[in-house]
């Protein structure tokens, strides 16, 4: 194995192994807020039309180039939820001109969902046909 990276460099499509170093999946998913480096979790397809499951960070026991390893066995991460996309988040706009304090209220409900609403980041999402190509790039090499 190569020398371990960040969470921030993990990329769609790098390969997943269980701890005993069997090939579980792909990465789908980052869950976190680069931002703030805070690592959350990641999405993993099993398999090209599989639905993605989630696993903590708390169970990567390893990030190397293009690999992610795991603290769990097959068995266990078979056993893992469903990767569930998170709620969007809208901001709500008063519909009448407001003074000062409804202006200073809706920044401060701007400034809370900020900060305590989970962030997640989803720009490098597998799409269906992406998924298949990676299943059938497993088979060529």
């Amino acid at each position: 194995m190569g020398d371990p990276v960040s969470w921030l460099m993990i990329e769609s499509g790098w390969k997943v192994l269980a701890v005993d170093g069997s090939e579980l999946g792909y990465i789908d998913e980052v869950a976190g807020d680069d931002t703030e480096d805070i690592f959350d979790g990641l999405a993993v397809a099993g398999s090209a039309l599989g639905k993605p499951r989630y696993v903590l960070s708390e169970q990567v026991a390893e990030i190397t180039q293009g690999v992610v390893r795991l603290s769990l066995t097959r068995e266990q991460f078979a056993e893992l939820g469903e990767f569930l996309e998170p709620a969007s988040s809208e901001e709500i706009e008063p519909d009448s001109k407001g003074g000062l304090g409804e202006s200073l209220g809706a920044e401060v409900r701007e400034v809370e969902g900020k900060v305590l609403a989970p962030t997640q980041r989803h720009e490098h999402s597998l799409s269906i046909w992406r998924r298949i190509a990676f299943f059938f790039r497993r088979f060529r090499g």
